[in-house]
């Protein structure tokens, strides 16, 4: 995919502030400071179009994104993080639900995992609730190149049978190498394609 414009959109809490469903979209979900943001910036060759930090659960909203003026990227609320307060983590929930269920345009979501972790109860969540709904996932393992190429098979293998998964469904990638970067577009385009 040649990138050619990529920008921000609008931030929501409520469907009546999401922009109109006129494009088709793919979101993006995962637990906080899994590199969420890494992975979007390097699909879409920019460095901040997506704000990266250093501290986990910076995004509390739900944040739409036009590529192209053809597809909508919209990135979810990260879960899982335990320093943000309660009543914030309490409406995440409802918030990515709401999203998910209720958004026409929705072709797929981006479950992002990072491999270096066993997925837990939340992704296990996350994963059975996308197919319970039918919806369409793609499931990208971030931080690849944080293992040796032993260690990365093995972690591959394990999170493949954690979710009962053919590895092949899992893609390996790192925002730093770029490793990965063309299998999750071909990924993404398959879904685009099938609307």
């Amino acid at each position: 995919m040649k990138i050619v414009a990529a920008e921000f959109v609008t931030s929501a809490t409520k469907p009546s502030q999401y922009p109109p469903q006129s494009l088709p979209e793919i979101a993006f979900a995962g637990r906080s400071n899994v590199g969420k943001s890494s992975l979007i910036n390097v699909l879409v060759n920019r460095k901040r179009l997506v704000k990266t930090s250093s501290t986990p659960g910076r995004t509390q909203l739900v944040n739409f994104f036009d590529i192209n003026e053809s597809i909508g990227f919209v990135d979810l609320p990260g879960y899982g993080y335990a320093r943000v307060p309660a009543s914030i983590k309490k409406k995440w929930g409802p918030m990515i639900e709401t999203y998910l269920s209720g958004r026409n345009t929705l072709k797929g979501v981006v479950v992002i995992l990072d491999i270096r972790r066993t997925p837990r109860e939340e992704e296990h969540n996350l994963v059975a609730w996308l197919e319970h709904n039918s919806i369409a996932r793609i499931l990208v393992l971030t931080k690849s190149d944080k293992l040796s190429k032993t260690k990365q098979i093995k972690q591959h293998a394990a999170v493949a049978r954690s979710l009962d998964m053919d590895a092949n469904d899992l893609i390996l990638f790192s925002a730093k190498s770029r490793k990965g970067r063309e299998r999750v577009w071909q990924a993404i385009e398959h879904l685009l394609a099938k609307a």
